[in-house]
């Protein structure tokens, strides 16, 4: 039971996950530069976004020279669309599976050390 005069028991706590909400400073512009910013800090958003960059580009570049340039610019808005978040989505995929089997290792290690209770730590 806790009371004032002891203070709470500081129990160890499970690592969260961060949060990438920031307070708003109350002006659009300074919040969407800020956030523009800080982009590289969410797993797996750097390298998608530069692939699907890369690859819309290239999809309306080899597009636009078939047809027309507004046509080019949905092909390449689609393509960029296209592959961000596939790749995205099978970054976060991969980032997942790497955390089970880390944490399946985590949890089989102390059982890889633990002796049968028949055997003795002194040999004779």
């Amino acid at each position: 039971m806790e009371t004032p005069s002891q203070p709470k028991e500081n129990k160890p706590s499970s690592p969260s996950k961060p949060v990438y909400h920031v307070e708003s400073t109350g002006s659009y512009w300074g919040d969407v530069r800020e956030a523009i910013k800080k982009i590289g800090d969410i797993p797996c958003a750097r390298s998608s976004l530069l692939s699907g960059i890369a690859s819309g580009l290239g999809v309306g570049v080899i597009r636009g020279m078939s047809t027309s340039t507004f046509v080019a610019a949905n092909w390449a808005v689609g393509a960029f669309m296209v592959i961000s978040l596939g790749t995205w989505s099978m970054c976060r995929t991969n980032m997942e599976n790497e955390r089970r089997r880390v944490q399946q290792v985590v949890e089989q290690i102390p059982k890889r050390f633990v002796k049968p209770e028949g055997e003795s730590s002194s040999k004779d």
